[in-house]
This record gives structure tokens, sequence and C-alpha cells, in this order.
């Protein structure tokens, strides 16, 4: 007899069984092979703008061939709430049965499962694009997001240091610091100007909601590695579209969405960018139909703004972990 109730989990239950580690990377990945393959249908993003709160609310979903269920989630970012002590990021995800259609679990994960899948693609692309050694790497940011994006890199390139730039407070930078620090057991500079977390890093990472490009292309060097995942809508921007002109190879999760609310937006709106361009996804780069990083001098940039096969694969990991352990609150349909 087929189970009729739906599970309801919390935020605590979700932490507790789904971790940020190799398990989750790899499940992250296997959504981008598939993806590749052509086995997962990806609807565009539906994003509500809330202007007046510096605010959204994106609608993303994926379906995947051959998996029992998939996800809708629904992820705010509202970029003023530290000013009243909440914080900028909330979310849930609803899991659907693929048979029957019906709500199977509401995952009440408040953004984590968003922020942990998030953090899994940069991991993904650090794991094909970046160099193989590197001792310091660097992030643009001192929140949630910065904070998974290192805890995620160490799992595919272990670091000795970081070097951080924010334009947040003192008390939020020095609260990134010590987090890392202790976390992750590397030394953390908190960074005076942006050039100097380039100057000394391998591969950069930028995680900020900035509206106009602040990464410039003087501070790219040979064998730099870039991710970037603060734009995703067509208001936002963290590179200069200058920096993809030294760009030996271009990645990113999803062309269609980047094109539209990415990094290569602003890249192609500035003829830098143009249909002669060679931009990889993820997924073929997964896949060995297109190649990763090949040489150390490479300079590798990947443009990340979230698809709903993470989604997908984050949540129905949380769901089958929450059935096996009878967890949550069980209410009959």
């Amino acid at each position: 007899m087929k189970d009729d109730a739906v599970i309801i989990l919390s935020e605590k239950e979700l932490r507790s069984y789904v971790k940020l580690d190799e398990q989750v990377i790899a499940q992250v990945e296997q959504g981008f092979a598939a993806l590749e393959a052509g086995q997962a249908t990806v609807p565009p993003i539906m994003m509500l703008p809330v202007p007046d709160k510096d605010g959204e609310v994106d609608i993303k979903s994926a379906f995947i061939k051959g998996l029992p269920g998939m996800a809708i989630k629904i992820a705010s970012g509202f970029f003023h709430n530290n000013e009243i002590g909440l914080p900028s990021q909330s979310g849930q995800m609803l899991v659907i049965s693929a048979e029957t259609g019906f709500l199977q679990a509401v995952l009440l994960d408040n953004g984590y499962l968003t922020q942990v899948r998030t953090a899994a693609a940069g991991a993904i692309a650090a794991k094909y694009l970046a160099p193989r050694n590197v001792d310091t790497v660097g992030v643009f940011g001192c929140g949630v997001q910065a904070r998974y994006q290192m805890e995620a890199l160490f799992l595919v390139r272990p670091f000795k240091k970081i070097y951080m730039y924010s334009i947040d407070s003192d008390e939020r930078k020095a609260a990134f610091v010590d987090d890392m620090t202790k976390g992750l057991k590397v030394e953390v500079v908190s960074a005076e100007i942006g050039e100097e977390v380039a100057a000394h890093s391998g591969i950069i990472v930028t995680t900020t909601p900035a509206r106009k490009g602040y990464f410039k292309p003087e501070w790219v060097r040979p064998g730099m590695h870039i991710t970037s995942m603060g734009s995703d809508s067509e208001d936002k921007q963290e590179l200069l579209p200058e920096v993809f002109r030294g760009a030996d190879i271009i990645a990113c999760d999803l062309k269609s969405q980047c094109f539209r609310l990415g990094e290569l937006r602003s890249a192609v709106a500035a003829d830098i960018v143009t249909d002669e361009t060679p931009v990889q996804e993820l997924g073929a780069i997964i896949h060995g139909r297109q190649s990763g990083r090949i040489d150390d001098d490479q300079v590798t940039i990947c443009d990340l703004t979230g698809v709903g096969v993470q989604d997908t694969m984050i949540a129905l990991m949380a769901y089958d972990i929450a059935r096996k352990k009878n967890a949550g609150i069980r209410v009959q349909r």
C-alpha cells in the first residue's frame, strides 16, 4: 500500500541529516550529468522582484528521468534583512511524486538546502577547472554562502590560507575570520582591498549580491580559476565583462540561464562573449564531452546561477533519509 502521508521536515532536522560533504557533492554532480545527457527537464526560473525591500523570490524546479520524485524550490533573498536581525536568505522545497504528481514532503529548510547545493556546485566547478595544487584561495563576501563555498572548496582542493574581502561591517568580517579559522583550521586574512585577494589567490570565489561589477580584468593572473555565483538575476553583476577576454575556458551551469541572468549576460552585452565563443556547461565537462583544465597556466571562469537539477537531487536525498529514519511530522492527505 502506498503511503498517503505528507512528511514535513524542519530546518533543524534537515541540518542533522544533510551535510556539506562528498556525498552531497556527488549527488549534485549526478544532477548536472543527467542534464547533459538529456534526461532532465528544467523550466525557466520564475523570479518575483520586491525592489522596495531589495528582495526577490525565485522558483526553481526540475524533473529528472528515472527518479521517483522531483522538487519545486521557493527561495527568497531579502538583502536588508540583516538590518532587522534576520538572515537575508530563506526558502523551502516541495517534493512531488514523479509517478502520481502528489505532494510527498515539505522541506522547511529555510534556505539551508539551497546553500548546500550551491556550495556543492562551486566544489564541482573547482574539481574540474581549478589548479590541482593551491595553497591560498580568495573569496569576495563574508556571508553564509561565502562560508559554505570555502568549506566545499576545501573538500576538493585542500588549501592553507584564505584571503577575504567584503564591504560588510567589521563585526561580520571578524565573525567570518573566526568561523573559518576554527572550522577549517586554516589562516584567514581580511583584506583591505579586493586587489589584495586576487594578488595572493589561485582560486577566487565571488559570493556577493553586487549590482555593479567590481572584479577587474587586471586582477586576473595566469593559472587563476574564478567561480562567480552571486549573479542570478538581470540586475546583478560581480565580474567586469573584460575579465572574460583573458579566459582560456569559460564554463557555466546552464547556458540558457547564464546568458539571461549570470555574469555571461554582461559579457554578451559588451560583445566580449559572442556566438563563436566556446562556453562549456559543467555537465559536458563531467561527461568528458568537453575538457576541463589541462594546463596549470590556463585561466578558467565558471558562472553559476543555480539550476533546478541541484534542488531536485538534494531534496530527494533529504526525503529518502527522512523516510528511512521515520522522521518529521506526518500529515495524512
